[in-house]
């Protein structure tokens, strides 16, 4: 008999119970609503020292339902899929709305942009994977690590996960569909030297298709190579010098910039880009354009959080920002229209170079790398920009010695507009796709 926690719930059931939901909600009167269900299932393990530290299966069952009354919105959740938990929902969202301030923006997004005849993007691929295998692969993980370099002392563990999930959405214009959909990972936590001098570091793989996956020992002599090589690290005399985010981090460098101009964001004036559509940000030949139609790629998807059909899009052209992040609610505040953005975005690729690494390195000549960054200090509001931060200090072209317990600033305007370069070594490990990018200038303070 098949273990019921590897098994998802039967597509034909979602889509009853989203019908289910949408009906309920034009019984007590609705104008207008949507429903979505999901039912998720998964296997993570991690073990440090060979020994099993956690063993879980997932089984995850919700639902959610939007109705509108006009301009008047409830919401309502349930954690179980079955026609009492919908009726339930939908009488709470309904009883909600009738005690909410009308607001002429709410509303499901336009009919005419529902996605029709959505494309296959490949994004389910189970990993039939035992537990006993799942153990055995993070116990290689691990081994590889501490077996690539003597300097390895210790680990915080290696891990493998395995998800698989189907996601049903619906709304009263008609639009339905079922969406699978998987993630895998292997990752690892090396720990080298002892006492006072350690240094941790680490590495991941995780990708829809267990085959695209790095290999499991790959995964951990990476971690450990990360970890030496920040064995001796020093702080640094306060300067201002060129700053090269590494590709892992580099992509919150983006992530700011798509936080700044996502919807909510600047109808609430909350952010230093209000009204910048149009604006050169950055360097004349850098591009960054959402493909969310990359067959298995981790951001791909054929329709947004509302059902609107997505399509190849460019977000900053030739350097000019060319629109902003809407979801159809922040889009009406705006007077806009959505941009299929309900939910984030998909595969936002940056390119204008494929300069490697060591290319990279050789360019800036002098100053620091950025491998790991700590707190939140980013206020999207005036755009300053500091945040703690390790790496490596740059000589001639070159890594010289690791360096840590410093912190880097400047404005996020700045930092944009003086981006020099950026890698060809491209992170795709997340919805925004994103090389190594050299700034011209950031102040680092050390010592």
């Amino acid at each position: 008999m098949p273990d019921p926690r590897n098994e998802l719930p039967a597509p034909a059931a979602l889509e009853g119970l989203v019908q289910q939901a949408l009906d309920e909600a034009r019984g007590h009167g609705a104008d207008a609503a949507e429903a979505a269900c999901s039912g998720d299932i998964g296997l993570s393990v991690n073990v440090r020292k060979g020994e099993i530290d956690t063993l879980e299966h997932h089984r995850g069952r919700d639902m959610g339902v939007t109705v509108y009354f006009g301009g008047r919105k409830g919401s309502a959740s349930a954690g179980e899929l079955s026609e009492q938990a919908v009726r339930e929902a939908v009488q709470a969202a309904c009883d909600i709305a009738r005690y909410t301030s009308e607001d002429p923006a709410n509303g499901l997004a336009p009919a005419e942009r529902m996605a029709v005849d959505p494309p296959d993007l490949d994004l389910d691929h189970p990993w039939p994977l035992s537990a006993d295998d799942a153990v055995e692969l993070a116990r290689d993980c691990e081994a590889a690590a501490v077996e690539a370099d003597r300097r390895i002392e210790n680990t915080e563990g290696a891990g493998v996960s395995i998800h698989r999930g189907l996601h049903a959405y619906g709304n009263s214009h008609g639009f339905f569909s079922v969406l699978p959909e998987s993630r895998h990972g292997i990752h690892c936590v090396a720990v080298a030297g002892r006492g006072e001098a350690m240094q941790r570091d680490h590495w991941y793989s995780v990708a829809r298709d267990p085959a695209a996956l790095e290999e499991a020992r790959a995964v951990g002599r990476q971690a450990a190579e990360h970890a030496v090589a920040r064995l001796g690290a020093e702080s640094l005399n306060t300067e201002r010098v060129p700053v090269l985010f590494r590709a892992p981090v580099a992509r919150g460098l983006v992530g700011h910039l798509v936080s700044a101009v996502r919807g909510s964001a600047l109808y609430r004036q909350a952010s230093f880009l209000v009204d910048s559509a149009g604006e050169q940000l950055f360097p004349a030949w850098l591009q960054m354009v959402e493909r969310p139609h990359i067959r298995r790629a981790l951001g791909s998807t054929a329709f947004d959080a509302e059902g609107v059909a997505t399509t190849e899009s460019a977000l900053v052209q030739d350097g000019v920002l060319q629109r902003y992040v809407l979801d159809s609610y922040s889009a009406r505040r705006l007077g806009l229209e959505t941009t299929a953005n309900a939910g984030g975005v998909h595969n936002l690729e940056v390119s204008g170079g494929d300069e490697d690494f060591d290319a990279l390195l050789r360019r800036m000549g002098r100053g620091l790398v950025v491998t790991e960054l700590m707190g939140q200090g980013v206020n999207l509001v005036t755009g300053d920009y500091s945040r703690g931060a390790a790496g490596f200090w740059v000589e001639n072209g070159a890594i010289d010695r690791p360096v840590q317990e410093i912190t880097i600033a400047g404005h996020l305007r700045d930092l944009f507009a003086g981006i020099q370069a950026v890698g060809g070594d491209v992170d795709r490990r997340g919805n925004i796709r994103c090389g190594s990018i050299l700034v011209e200038e950031m102040t680092v303070a050390g010592q």
